[in-house]
């Protein structure tokens, strides 16, 4: 995978440090330790230089037991090897140990099955409305036959890449730009439908592409940052809008609740008043309707005031 850096690559496929494994290695070792032990056992080293020939069967023995221990292989569990016997495929091996035959097999190549992240993008390619960009994208693929990959293709990876590369090419032009920046998903479908037609006869599975970045001229933007501002600004006068008649409409219903319950709309007032004057207020305008229809007692001092007023207009 890449990442960047105003648009610059920094690191590129950098693949994770295999451990060297030194447990063939030590196989090995053990058995051709164990076969000398045998070996002189069975035919003990002569005190006298012309009595060495006796050593001869017990030397045959260990070179063939030297040959048959390289032909030790082993495989880790995501890999599979492909053998050939003279140059005849004879099939993937592996995982763990295998044998072969000294001369006439041979590895050709070593196959990982697992799930790989390859990178591609686009150049400089025109959309379907005339808009030079630049694509950035990555393709999730594994090889689910080992065997095909290798005979079918010489260098499956580079295959795969440039394969996605030719097909995100081909969307960008037959696409416009709305539809890579609000609708990538349909793109990536697409993109990933034509690579896997071609893959899957190599043996190879296209699991998904990826978009990671759509770089457009700095001119279109600026006209883009100012559409979705615009749109951005209609969507909240809507739901303002929205909002507003909302609330008319539950006014409403509640106008229609007080004007059909007296006692009801009272108790709203009083509550108003009272809300008003835990507020801290230390005045309080209220019109003299609210003073006529409280047809009670002194509240909240309404009344004294009302009369107080009314004297002072006297």
């Amino acid at each position: 995978m890449s990442f960047f850096n105003n648009g610059e690559p920094l690191v590129r496929n950098m693949p994770l440090k295999k451990r060297r494994d030194y447990s063939l290695v030590l196989l090995r070792l053990i058995i051709l330790a164990v076969t000398a032990a045998v070996i002189l056992c069975v035919f003990p080293i002569p005190e006298k230089t012309k009595d060495l020939a006796g050593m001869g069967p017990g030397i045959a023995i260990f070179l063939v037991m030297l040959l048959l221990v390289f032909s030790i292989r082993k495989a880790d569990e995501w890999e599979r090897t492909i053998v050939l016997r003279f140059g005849k495929i004879r099939g993937a091996r592996g995982p763990g140990l295998f044998f072969l035959i000294p001369v006439a097999d041979r590895i050709a190549q070593t196959v990982d099955i697992r799930i790989r992240v390859s990178d591609f993008s686009t150049q400089k390619t025109l959309t379907g409305d005339s808009v030079t960009v630049d694509v950035d994208a990555i393709c999730f693929w594994l090889v689910w036959d080992p065997q095909k990959a290798a005979l079918e293709v010489e260098n499956y990876p580079d295959a795969v890449v440039y394969s996605s590369k030719t097909a995100l090419r081909n969307s960008v032009s037959s696409h416009d730009l709305s539809t890579f920046l609000e609708r990538s998903d349909i793109i990536e479908k697409q993109i990933q439908g034509e690579v896997d037609k071609k893959t899957t006869e190599w043996g190879i599975t296209v699991l998904h592409i990826e978009i990671t970045d759509i770089q457009i001229p700095e001119a279109l933007q600026d006209s883009l940052s100012r559409v979705a501002q615009a749109e951005r600004e209609k969507k909240s006068r809507i739901l303002l809008a929205e909002a507003e008649i909302e609330i008319a409409q539950k006014l409403g219903e509640a106008a229609k609740i007080y004007a059909a319950n007296e006692p009801a709309m009272k108790l709203k007032i009083l509550s108003i008043l009272n809300e008003g004057m835990k507020a801290g207020n230390s005045m309080m305008l209220v019109p003299d309707t609210i003073a006529d229809e409280l047809k009670t007692k002194d509240i909240f001092g309404l009344k004294a005031l009302n009369e107080i007023r009314t004297e002072k207009e006297k």
